[in-house]
């Protein structure tokens, strides 16, 4: 059983990349996409996947887990165009910006693990 002893707390860029994967999956509906099948559901479906890799790095770091979000975020900032809904401003902002930055989240802490002292 998962107790609060056993989450760690070391690495901010996890729960950085849920605090993101919350920011995306909340997209649709603030930024008025929610209409738009593609864009909102490819944001609610990214925003899930990554809220459950953030939170199984948070529980136990794997460094599988960084590079399957850097991936994620990377398919994610290409979406709107490899998807066809690069004409919505929002989604497409949305899912660039946000996308991006979910990359570059797991790349940092990819960089900070292999950087530790072992």
């Amino acid at each position: 059983m998962l107790s609060v002893k056993n989450v760690k707390v070391e690495h901010a860029q996890d729960w950085l990349n849920l605090a993101l994967a919350v920011i995306l999956f909340a997209s649709p509906w603030v930024l008025g996409f929610q209409g738009e099948t593609v864009a909102a559901w490819t944001a609610w479906g990214a925003g899930v996947v990554i809220a459950i890799l953030a939170a199984a790095a948070i529980v136990q770091f794997a460094e599988w887990e960084e590079w399957a979000s850097l991936a994620l975020g990377l398919m994610l900032a290409a979406a709107p165009w490899a998807l066809g809904y690069s004409d919505i401003v929002a989604a497409q902002w949305a899912s660039f910006l946000l996308g991006l930055l979910v990359a570059m989240v797991a790349l940092w802490e990819v960089q900070i693990h292999r950087s530790a002292p072992r």
